[in-house]
């Protein structure tokens, strides 16, 4: 049997929960994981530009994360533990600190803010970081309506670490330059 794309269920606004429940496509619930796939749409622009094999294996780990966390924010709370679901571990938010810290080993020492951009490979890594810090705001204030997975807000704080670091990654291995704000005092 053929896979539809479209179900029209959406038709009239709205959309369901993992679990059945219907709430209107504008909910706090769906804002959250929608607004995680849209990171781990930007992540995929990354890992599909030209560079190193490591950091597509990273980036492609990542997007299995956070498509897991997405599940998490898309079940119904009144079902929860109804199906069994991918869960985020302690050692997925380790793997991004080690991925930092080796990096961070080659980059030159921080000593101002960064203005975005460097290397065209940096700049769509901000846009990515950018939609993480945003992605984690709407998790947290889903969190104050509904439980929340503590793991995936962790992870999500820690990414956006992650993908600055990587950013300046890109610049000083791509040859580029990264640009320090001086604020005009």
């Amino acid at each position: 049997m053929e896979f539809k794309i479209y179900t029209k269920t959406g038709d009239t606004g709205e959309t369901s929960l993992i679990g059945g429940r219907r709430l209107p496509k504008y909910d706090d619930q769906i804002e959250a994981y929608g607004t995680v796939d849209e990171l781990n749409s930007f992540i995929g622009v990354v890992r599909d530009m030209e560079i190193d094999a490591h950091s597509k294996e990273v980036l492609t780990e990542i997007q299995d994360r956070l498509f897991t966390f997405e599940s998490i924010l898309a079940e119904d709370i009144e079902k929860i533990g109804h199906r069994r679901l991918p869960q985020l571990c302690e050692a997925d938010i380790v793997r991004l600190e080690n991925e930092i810290d080796k990096m961070n080993e080659s980059l030159p020492a921080l000593t101002s803010f960064v203005l975005p951009g460097g290397h065209i490979t940096a700049a769509h890594t901000h846009v990515a970081r950018t939609v993480c810090r945003r992605a984690e705001r709407v998790v947290l204030r889903l969190s104050e309506k509904i439980p929340v997975d503590k793991l995936g807000i962790k992870y999500l704080n820690r990414l956006s670490d992650y993908l600055f670091v990587l950013a300046r990654y890109f610049v000083y291995f791509n040859n580029g330059k990264e640009l320090l704000w001086n604020p005009r005092l």
